[in-house]
């Protein structure tokens, strides 16, 4: 449920920025276990695919970024 509200808080933030014409780029700080367990199945890729989703990837345990998503 967390990943659900947290992209419908993104798509709000991301249409915001957009009619403000922001040049701000917004991602989304998931945790490596999420990525891996949400993003890397074919629902997930469909998510990526529009490019519309960046996603700021780190290792909650460690504290460091691990993957920046475009």
């Amino acid at each position: 449920m967390f990943v659900e509200n947290a992209l419908g808080q993104y798509i709000l933030y991301y249409n915001i920025l957009a009619r403000l014409e922001s040049d701000h780029r917004l991602y989304l700080a998931i945790r490596q276990e999420t990525y891996s367990e949400l993003f890397q199945e074919p629902i997930g890729k469909i998510l990526l695919e529009n490019q519309r989703l960046c996603l700021l990837v780190f290792d909650s345990k460690r504290e460091v970024v691990l993957q920046w998503i475009l």
